[in-house]
């Protein structure tokens, strides 16, 4: 069974947590033997061209000590060969367009999401 994880929504949970959730549990997914792949949209186009490390999160005395590393996280799924994909369109309206895209990260037309979608059995939508 192939499962597209489509994630539209960034930086849930990214401050407080070390990973973005779904990002986490794609690679976790991967890893126990599932066919995934990854559609970034709307917001989450910009994880396809983040470069930084989140900064840490301080509440009071308390300091998160792992934030996330999307390029890290990126980096582990095209290395297991998950294919990671970011529409053109949601980067263009986000002033992106002109950005470098992480490694391995596949940026196609609104015009192509039927063929990703096609190819797989489940989708499910973050």
């Amino acid at each position: 069974m192939k499962i597209l994880q489509v994630i539209q929504s960034a930086f849930r949970t990214l401050v407080e947590e070390q990973d973005d959730t779904i990002v986490w549990l794609s690679e976790n997914l991967r890893c126990a033997g599932a066919d995934i792949s990854v559609l970034l949209r709307g917001h989450a186009c910009l994880y396809a061209v983040q470069s930084k490390v989140q900064p840490a999160l301080h509440l009071g005395d308390w300091v998160q000590t792992q934030p996330a590393d999307l390029t890290r996280d990126f980096a582990n799924l095209t290395d297991f060969n998950v294919p990671v994909y970011v529409v053109e369109e949601d980067l263009r309206e986000r002033g992106l367009a002109g950005r470098k895209c992480l490694p391995g990260i596949k940026v196609i037309s609104r015009k192509r999401l039927t063929e990703v979608y096609e190819l797989a059995d489940q989708v499910w939508n973050w």
